[in-house]
């Protein structure tokens, strides 16, 4: 598998909006040389989210996918957040699987931990397969509305 440039993710229109780095609050988001970092959507009205040490919280993405046939992408944390405790559950984003992305994080600390609303929460970074999947995304996830979505039986 090869990794994609930012310039081909914003190419293959992958992810929307695509918006070039940006650095907000210590924080990168948006195209990066080998990924794109993604925003945290806390849902209506909320400025911030605070998540207990050892409380377990599902968040979405600002940011839309629409993923190829032949492209993987593998949700990591992003450093800062990882160093103060707070992970983002490694999720694979299937060939083919479009909507907005469901985030599970955990605090691992022993102190709460604060989230901005659009904020920047993690990284993606997309893998081409070597040819195009001839069975691609079509779950029960497919088409994920905006905001956490709980699991579907």
């Amino acid at each position: 598998m090869t990794v994609l440039s930012g310039q081909t993710i914003q190419r293959l229109g992958i992810v929307s909006p695509c918006v070039q780095r940006t650095s907000e609050h210590g924080l990168t988001y948006g195209l990066s040389p080998a990924g794109y970092d993604l925003r945290i959507d806390l849902g209506p009205g909320l400025a911030s989210r605070e998540v207990a040490p050892g409380q377990f919280v599902l968040a979405a993405t600002i940011e839309r996918f629409a993923m190829p046939a032949d492209i993987l992408g593998v949700v990591h944390d992003k450093s800062t957040w990882a160093r103060s405790g707070l992970c983002v559950q490694n999720t694979v984003i299937e060939p083919g699987w479009r909507g907005y992305l469901t985030l599970e994080l955990t605090n691992h600390s022993q102190k709460p931990i604060t989230i901005a609303q659009g904020a920047a929460i993690a990284q993606v970074i997309f893998h081409r397969l070597d040819e195009p999947t001839d069975q691609p995304y079509a779950g029960k996830y497919q088409d994920q509305e905006a905001g956490p979505q709980g699991p579907r039986g």
